[in-house]
């Protein structure tokens, strides 16, 4: 069992040193309280996360090599819920200024929702703490996020993989408009 640490907002420095050192942190993001982490196998390991379910990349800037049509995606619903699948890879903008700071720190950034697998996701920091202290190094508590839905999940072909905060016709209508 770890010893979990309950980090305040203003403790954001604490949080990306121990990121930076191979920690396990949970912080809020725009949807749900994510769970970031360079070292996947911790990642699966506190998450109980299947191995053969990706993780995707939360990042600050949009990523240089994206393929046209992500880039269109990342355009129309960036910063926002959108997770964009591109090749082996996913990434994700986050809507929140204490994610976005925690990723300009960092660079981009493994994370997968904070949360036991099979467990749903929550944008409740007290959920959040009840699930996953004694599994994960900390939680950067910043209250409730503000949207409470997980992000909607699509391949570049339009493929919703998972539905969530924006809706498959407003990703259908931007990809049509390529």
């Amino acid at each position: 069992m770890i010893a979990t640490r309950r980090l305040a907002q203003s403790e954001l420095p604490i949080a990306v040193d121990l990121i930076r050192a191979g920690a396990v942190v949970a912080f809020p993001t725009d949807t749900v309280y994510g769970l970031g982490c360079f070292n996947l196998d911790r990642l699966y390991e506190a998450k109980e996360r299947p191995r053969e379910k990706r993780i995707a990349y939360l990042v600050a800037a949009v990523p240089a090599d994206l393929p046209d049509a992500a880039r269109r995606l990342a355009a129309a619903f960036w910063p926002g819920a959108l997770t964009i699948v591109a090749g082996d890879d996913a990434y994700r903008m986050p809507d929140h200024p204490l994610a976005v700071a925690l990723l300009q720190a960092t660079g981009p950034l493994p994370v997968t929702s904070a949360n036991r697998s099979g467990a749903g996701a929550s944008g409740d920091p007290d959920e959040v703490w009840s699930q996953l202290a004694g599994r994960i190094d900390a939680l950067l508590d910043a209250g409730p996020c503000p949207g409470g839905r997980e992000s909607t999940v699509v391949d570049l072909e339009g493929n919703i993989l998972r539905q969530g905060a924006i809706s498959a016709e407003d990703v259908a209508r931007v990809l049509a408009d390529g």
